[in-house]
């Protein structure tokens, strides 16, 4: 028994390397906005105002596949008041890229289920998702999506 917890206990350092997250060798900036790119999609999905208010950057330009585009004010009327409701965004492919100091870049390819105007959508989309560096919070830009085809 003890010779058995003798080699347990060697093996522990090796264990701890191999569950080391798999982004701890990625840029800071990329880990930080994966995870508000993520607390996007949650907030956008439960249509929570004060998390977008917070999410959105004051600046936001956001471009919908449909080629409508619409500001900050805009676009969190339209989730907040039940306008357009996000049911689900699926990620099936999203690159960062550090575009410059505060400005980080996601590309992808996603799957959104929508319900616009009691129409629900199936959108299967590619698009670029603009991240930026404010007052030492990451903030949503830009995004701009189309459609990709069957």
């Amino acid at each position: 028994m003890i010779l058995a917890m003798t080699k347990l206990l060697r093996l522990l350092p090796l264990l701890a390397l191999g569950l080391t997250p798999l982004f701890a060798d990625e840029d800071p900036s990329i880990v930080a906005v994966r995870q508000a790119d993520d607390a996007r999609v949650a907030a956008t999905i439960a249509a929570d105002g004060a998390k977008l208010d917070a999410i959105f950057s004051d600046s936001l330009n956001y471009a919908h596949s449909s080629g409508a585009v619409n500001n900050k004010a805009q676009y969190m009327d339209a989730i907040v008041s039940g306008k357009t409701k996000y049911q689900s965004i699926v990620f099936e492919d999203r690159k960062f890229t550090v575009a410059g100091p505060g400005v980080v870049i996601i590309t992808g390819k996603c799957q959104v289920h929508v319900v616009t105007g009691g129409k629900p959508n199936q959108l299967h989309l590619s698009f670029l998702d603009v991240w930026h560096l404010e007052n030492g919070a990451w903030r949503f830009l830009a995004w701009q999506s189309n459609h990709l085809t069957p």
